[in-house]
């Protein structure tokens, strides 16, 4: 398990939390905030590991060898408590356990977290939980867990992580020190991405694509999708509205195999099963974004701006592209397809009309009602 020490990338906020070990003045309530996959739960586990650590001294740092942090290392520290919302499965109550997982219910927070927090640790140091992703908490589950927050049990502290502070209550917010973690330096991602054996092209690739987001790189890029992406930029640079119906074609079959990588990898990770619905749903969402990416380095191409293009491995494609289209129009097709990924969520369309129709508005340059 990675040490506070290790955090690398993110000096700021892993600073201030040191300060306020040093300090001791620790909130019992704590909201690391940021985008996803930039250090935010690697961080929350090694802060948890320093509070659980047995002999931790004036360094603020796991000593690594005592029984604490050996547990801690292998995953079975009893004491820390990892809560999303996935736990839904394992709720002694069938009608949770036959939900959809879209939220952080009421009942996963009560039971795995409010109800625990208030029993004796079991190595006597203290309890830490850990809320990944506390903006899909539900607003009964946030009202519930107020007074845990403001007001927890001697020893226990709760982390939460988020990507957008916006998205929690601000009763929440408020009772929470606010940690913030902004996006990492592409060049280390770039790095880390070579270690995985990822060629250069492509580690450049989804560095720009993710903003900084080391997790969400990783996580792509084992999903082996890039080649998807650069055949899709070929044909959008290439194509005319003609071909809209074969390229759709391509799409749901493409995103049908995405699908099956992300139900695999919830899976593995979770011991659970993700909704297909809400799988087909993400690998939809992630193919747009890859499409819209190439749209908008068209139109900042286009309109001169500068701005460095995420799509710079396929560089004549993007140019031709940004030819086919004037700059107002290829903006409308962004927005156009940010319709499309809010359609996708809101509604229960059928994805292959969604995917024909998202052809044909970027092939064609027309939006087409869903």
């Amino acid at each position: 398990m990675t040490n506070l020490g290790d955090i690398i990338g993110q000096d700021r906020p892993v600073g201030r939390l040191r300060q306020m070990l040093a300090g001791r003045r620790m909130p019992h309530a704590l909201l690391l905030v940021g985008p996803d996959g930039v250090g935010k739960r690697t961080t929350a586990t090694a802060l948890a590991k320093i509070l659980l650590c047995g002999k931790a001294g004036q360094k603020h740092e796991a000593c690594g060898k005592c029984d604490d942090c050996r547990m801690m290392d292998a995953g079975t520290h009893a004491d820390l408590h990892i809560i999303y919302k996935e736990l839904a499965k394992f709720h002694d109550d069938q009608q949770v356990r036959d939900r959809k997982m879209q939220e952080l219910s009421i009942d996963v927070v009560r039971d795995f977290l409010i109800e625990p927090a208030y029993r004796t640790p079991d190595r006597g140091r203290g309890k830490v939980f850990i809320v990944q992703d506390a903006e899909l908490m539900s607003e009964p589950a946030q009202n519930a867990l107020l007074k845990t927050l403001e007001e927890p049990p001697a020893g226990v502290t709760i982390i939460l992580t988020a990507q957008r502070q916006e998205d929690l209550l601000a009763t929440t917010i408020s009772r929470c020190g606010v940690v913030r973690f902004g996006p990492l330096p592409e060049d280390f991602l770039i790095a880390r991405l070579a270690e995985s054996q990822i060629s250069p092209p492509e580690a450049a690739f989804w560095a720009a694509f993710t903003g900084g987001s080391l997790g969400q790189a990783m996580r792509f890029s084992a999903m082996d999708i890039y080649d998807l992406k650069v055949k899709a930029v070929r044909r959008l640079g290439g194509a005319d509205a003609a071909g809209a119906a074969d390229f759709s074609d391509e799409l749901v079959k493409a995103s049908d195999e995405i699908a099956k990588s992300l139900l695999s990898e919830a899976k593995k990770a979770y011991k659970v099963d993700m909704s297909e619905s809400v799988a087909s749903r993400s690998a939809c969402e992630l193919l747009v974004r890859l499409i819209a990416a190439a749209f908008q380095d068209a139109m900042n191409l286009s309109a001169s701006s500068g701005q460095k293009l995420v799509n710079f491995d396929q560089a004549a494609e993007i140019a031709a592209l940004a030819g086919r289209f004037p700059p107002d129009q290829l903006a409308r097709i962004v927005e156009q397809l940010s319709q499309y990924e809010y359609i996708l969520w809101q509604h229960n369309v059928n994805q292959k009309l969604l995917w024909d129709n998202i052809c044909i508005t970027c092939l064609a340059g027309r939006a087409v009602e869903v």
